[in-house]
């Protein structure tokens, strides 16, 4: 909801600043060609983000099965 309001109020400058009347097609071609690259730039750093916490989890999960087979040995000695 607040990406659409900053993007429509973006619009809403864009039309009031840039003096005469826009060539609608064009703008819809540039703005497509933006909402595409931009669309692709979140969806890789998305995916990026869910690997690397699935990296970071699965190290941590690794780290707990050291700890609890060190403990496993510690406490049966003794």
């Amino acid at each position: 909801m607040v990406l659409e309001l900053l993007v429509g109020v973006a619009g809403l400058i864009y039309g009031y600043v840039k003096p005469g009347k826009e060539d609608k097609m064009a703008l819809l071609k540039k703005g497509s060609m933006i909402g595409l690259a931009l669309g692709v730039i979140f969806s890789i750093t998305t995916i990026v983000g869910v690997l690397i916490s699935v990296i970071y989890l699965t190290i941590i999960f690794i780290v707990g099965t050291f700890i609890g087979d060190w403990l496993e040995i510690k406490l049966k000695k003794a």
